[in-house]
């Protein structure tokens, strides 16, 4: 005979759960059995143990009765049986009318609650910032608007994204916990659908920011988000838009569906842009980091009404605390290191670096000035280089036609990846037209130490190491592939800092990663040089919806042509070993056509957070340069 092994609590529990699954009638009527079955005995316990319990059994019966009656909410009237059936059924009438009142009540304040945290409510604010769009660029993003926002006493922050809108609130408080001063709002819904967008209430912000979506289409969604803020308002109010779109090519329409206070950023061209620039001037980067977040000094447009008549070149030593790098002219156009004899016309603006907008002023630096420690330096030899790059991306292209523009004949890179063969052959197609650089593909996975082995990373001049994927399945979702690549790029500096301590050279490294929380895993030496391209694109939209004038700044300083910046030797400024004012190497650099804004120390170069990189210091603090220092500026070359 089969024995139960099943718990006598697991089998109540059952027959419950199957009781609770019948009709509601069944339901009720086992309710109201089990209700009984216990008010009924506690009634003539209550009676019993009463201080004068009714001497006669019907008096008892009529007792209980009552406290049965007061505890079910029925009367409990006594009389006769006619009244009592009467009492009875008014109450239980009443107690339906109530109970269903009550529920009415309860469901409605439940749906209230539910369409709130499904995020469906409309925003009611003012010059608020709107940030549409969710990816891993959302916690940068806010973090910067917060620290913007620090100096206000109350700022909103909306986010509208096809998410979840506790899970959005979650991931945001766990990634930015301190908000400060500013509030930060989500909201579910489609970012392209027009009806959507009213929940933000875009109409009425001061700036909305269209975050681009990793996925393939992402430039495409960019597109029509941007479409839809159009045909939320009849009428374009004042509020700044900046986006962000992969490919360059679309940045075209993607300004036209922005509008004529649109901002569109091409992120590939500028982060492809800055591995170059960074890769051939190390350290490059951490000057980026100082001068595009809120935390230090940043690019400002200031007024300066005291300069209307004189030089850039005077204004250049005349502002103690701030760095003059260019004009902002009254029609809009930006000047960058325009030439020192440039008149500052009335209606012009200073373009400077500075701690914040109000921290400008114009004094007199010139008298500290050491024109006996000015340098003159001689020209430099162009030299070819050898080149590494490890790793194949989208933006690996870009990476070759950039490189193919700055160096110097002669000059040969090795590309070591498992990229797209064909892609890879038309890059190098593009390298050997411009008869300056020499492209040598190699199939090979940068994860095996055999194969950097096999290399001598050591003896290349400069190596570029980007995210790549692999042999990814196409059906990787996006989240996957980019966790993918920056997991064998971390794999890869593993090999490559081996490879450093082995050989006891230093490797000039530069590294692409997409993700700011890998950077910090990175097996790298303090203050290396790294490019993280979503963070990167976070801090340009943050300080555009900030100041828009900077866009035009953005776009001179990240532009092929015109002015960059640079690290160049101190010793090509003043002459190493003695003290001397930073207005004397602003001075120099004036000769040269060049606007000082910094300096980094070599002896300092490994101590953080700063890792010897000064930005926009005092013109008439005193530092004593070395030959291995260097001059931060920007130059045209």
């Amino acid at each position: 005979m089969v024995q139960h092994t099943t718990p006598l609590w697991r089998r109540l529990q059952y027959r419950f759960d199957y009781l609770v699954s019948r009709s509601t009638t069944a339901l009720i009527g086992w309710l109201t059995l089990a209700c009984l079955s216990v008010v009924v005995p506690a009634s003539v316990v209550l009676v019993r143990a009463g201080h004068q319990p009714p001497a006669t059994l019907s008096g008892q019966l009529t007792a209980v009765w009552v406290s049965v009656g007061q505890t079910l909410k029925i009367g409990g009237a006594v009389g006769s049986p006619l009244y009592v059936l009467a009492s009875v059924l008014l109450a239980l009438i009443a107690l339906l009318f109530v109970s269903t009142l009550v529920s009415l009540i309860t469901a409605g304040i439940n749906q209230r609650i539910m369409e709130l945290r499904l995020g469906h409510s409309r925003l009611l604010e003012t010059r608020h910032t709107v940030v549409l769009g969710w990816s891993d660029q959302v916690f940068p993003v806010t973090a910067e608007l917060v620290a913007a926002n620090s100096n206000q006493r109350r700022a909103v922050v909306a986010v509208l994204a096809p998410k979840d809108k506790v899970e959005m609130e979650q991931e945001i408080d766990a990634r930015v916990p301190a908000t400060g001063t500013t509030t930060i709002v989500c909201r579910n819904g489609c970012t392209t659908d027009p009806a959507v967008l009213t929940r933000v209430s875009p109409q009425t912000a001061k700036a909305v920011l269209v975050l681009p979506p990793g996925a393939d289409d992402g430039d495409t969604h960019v597109v029509k988000t941007l479409l839809a803020l159009n045909a939320v308002a009849a009428e374009p109010g004042d509020a700044i838009v900046v986006a962000a779109v992969h490919d360059a090519h679309n940045r075209v329409a993607a300004q036209l569906a922005a509008g004529p206070r649109g901002h569109v950023l091409a992120v590939d061209d500028i982060v492809a842009r800055l591995l170059v620039q960074t890769a051939r001037q190390p350290g490059l980067s951490l000057v980026y980091q100082e001068l595009l977040n809120f935390a230090g000094d940043e690019f400002y447009t200031v007024d300066a009404p005291a300069l209307t008549g004189r030089t850039f070149g005077e204004a250049l030593l005349s502002l103690t605390t701030s760095s003059a790098v260019g004009l902002l002219r009254e029609n809009g156009t930006v000047a960058l290191n325009p030439n020192p004899g440039t008149e500052i016309a009335p209606g012009d603006r200073i373009v400077v670096i500075a701690k914040d907008d109000d921290t400008t002023v114009v004094a007199a630096a010139a008298s500290g000035i050491d024109e006996e420690a000015i340098a003159t330096a001689g020209p430099r030899a162009a030299t070819a280089e050898r080149l590494l790059l490890l790793g194949w991306n989208r933006r690996a292209p870009l990476i070759v036609q950039q490189l193919a523009t700055y160096v110097s004949a002669g000059t040969t890179l090795d590309i070591v990846a498992l990229g797209d063969h064909a892609t890879m052959r038309g890059a190098q197609d593009v390298a050997v037209a411009s008869q300056r650089l020499d492209v040598t593909l190699h199939s090979a996975d940068t994860t095996d130490p055999r194969v950097l082995a096999r290399l001598n990373v050591p003896s290349y001049d400069s190596v570029i190491v980007i995210g790549d994927a692999g042999r990814t399945p196409t059906a990787a979702t996006v989240a996957t592939q980019v966790a993918e690549a920056d997991d064998r790029t971390l794999v890869t500096l593993l090999h490559l800092r081996s490879i450093e301590q082995a050989s006891g050279k230093r490797i000039s490294l530069t590294t692409e990663m997409t993700d700011d929380r890998n950077r910090l895993l990175a097996p790298a030496r303090e203050g290396a040089d790294f490019i993280v391209s979503g963070r990167l694109t976070s801090l340009l939209m943050a300080q555009i919806s900030e100041n828009p004038s900077l866009a035009d700044v953005f776009d001179e300083l990240f532009d092929a042509e015109g002015s960059e910046l640079y690290l160049k030797p101190a010793a090509d400024y003043v002459h190493p070993g003695s003290e001397t004012t930073f207005a004397t190497v602003v001075a120099s650099a004036r000769r040269r056509h060049e606007c000082a804004v910094g300096y980094r120390l070599r002896a300092q170069a490994a101590a953080g957070p700063a890792y010897g990189v000064r930005i926009n210091p005092d013109k008439q603090q005193q530092v004593r340069f070395t030959a291995e220092d260097w001059v931060i500026v920007l130059a045209e070359s």
